[in-house]
């Protein structure tokens, strides 16, 4: 008789430990997060997503040349080839944004193949999806309203003020860009989620790198993970006074509708993330002069708290803080994405480190064994 412990079996996975990595932490005693042991507040504090995506790819904060030397490769490599420019150019204006990424991305895959399943390869191929992935976003985005064809190679300093740059048409004030830097921070890593996971396992299989990015995305392209924070802006959107939020919420939960943004499968007491990114909304919505979306927020956030106990997760103030940015809803979870490609590779490299193909178990629910039976016989 084998004392082999019984498999954990569990809807969604839910606390089941996949396996083991050094990347990050979620959760733990209920709460934190943590990238390579730096914690969130601090990362979000005091570094720029440029630091935090060179921590999460190599183990460790750059140092001043070092950083100097990454941000320099990240804005060379901002430009596009004229193929995927085409390519680009042939999806039409009603495609959703995320499509646009994925397709996007399988294209340079094409065009710029990973050389080799190596850790170096996937480094080089995760920098020139971070630094690609604005410019193919908004040179569609811009062609496919206006026309424009627009010139993706900039000066900006960074990611952030890249994005801005493109999306608006001019360099951004350094407030927005500054909020704008921090959320790509916040976004970056967060374990074994359902996106991370599916690059690990399609990582496993040792497929090329594009397609483990390509299977992310479209992991992320679901409201139950990435879409949560265009689901937070439509609701705020619904409404123009805290108190017709509150009576127009207490209707959807009395009616026992899906509320986007709040509570979260592993954190228990609370999104650290959360409060970093709703003090940017605040102050962004004070330089405004805001007087309808932050106060709508607040009282819906104040509504869930009350009624159903539930905290908002990171999702749900992105949300107002990227309308005060100027960026389109439908804009919002590919802005994950640009950021949590740092993530994504870094666990790429992992898995390909201590490779094993994931293939879970299943428990059998159907029917016991049947005879066949030939098709002139049956009924």
């Amino acid at each position: 008789m084998s004392d082999s412990p019984k498999p954990t079996k569990t809807g969604g996975l839910a606390g089941v430990n996949a396996g083991e990595t050094a990347i990050c932490t979620v959760g733990k005693e209920g709460y934190g997060l943590s990238y390579r042991g730096y914690t969130i507040e601090d990362l979000a504090a005091r570094a720029g997503f440029e630091e935090v995506a060179y921590l999460l790819l190599h183990g460790h904060l750059p140092t001043r040349s070092q950083l100097t030397s990454y941000r320099t490769l990240l804005a060379e490599s901002r430009g596009l080839p004229d193929p995927l420019k085409t390519a680009l150019e042939l999806l039409p204006a009603d495609t959703h944004p995320m499509d646009v990424l994925r397709t996007g991305c399988s294209v340079l895959g094409c065009l710029e193949p990973e050389r080799g399943l190596t850790r170096e390869s996937a480094i080089a191929a995760g920098n020139r999806l971070l630094a690609a992935f604005p410019s193919m976003l908004l040179y569609w985005y811009h062609f496919t309203r206006d026309g424009q064809r627009i010139e993706t190679q900039t000066d900006d300093p960074n990611i952030a003020a890249h994005f801005l740059h493109l999306l608006l048409g001019k360099p951004a004030p350094e407030s927005h860009v500054r909020a704008m830097d921090v959320s790509l921070v916040l976004y970056a890593e967060h374990e074994f989620n359902a996106s991370t996971f599916t690059v690990r396992v399609i990582t496993s299989t040792l497929a090329d790198f594009h397609s483990a990015i390509v299977g992310g995305i479209g992991a992320l392209r679901g409201p139950l993970h990435g879409g949560a924070n265009e689901a937070a802006m439509d609701l705020i959107d619904l409404y123009r006074t805290p108190d017709e939020a509150e009576q127009g919420l207490l209707g959807k939960l009395a009616r026992k509708e899906l509320i986007m943004g709040f509570g979260h499968r592993v954190y228990k007491k609370a999104d650290p993330r959360s409060a970093i990114i709703q003090e940017k909304s605040r102050k962004l919505a004070e330089a405004a002069g805001d007087q309808v979306i932050y106060p709508v927020s607040e009282r819906i956030d104040a509504v869930m708290r009350r009624e159903k106990g539930m905290f908002t997760n990171l999702d749900f103030y992105s949300a107002s803080a990227y309308r005060f940015l100027g960026i389109p809803t439908p804009m919002f979870t590919p802005i994950f994405v640009i950021s949590r490609i740092s993530g994504w590779t870094a666990h790429a490299i992992e898995q390909r480190e201590r490779n094993r193909l994931i293939r879970p178990a299943a428990d059998y629910t159907g029917p016991e064994l049947r005879e066949f039976v030939e098709i002139g016989k049956r009924g």
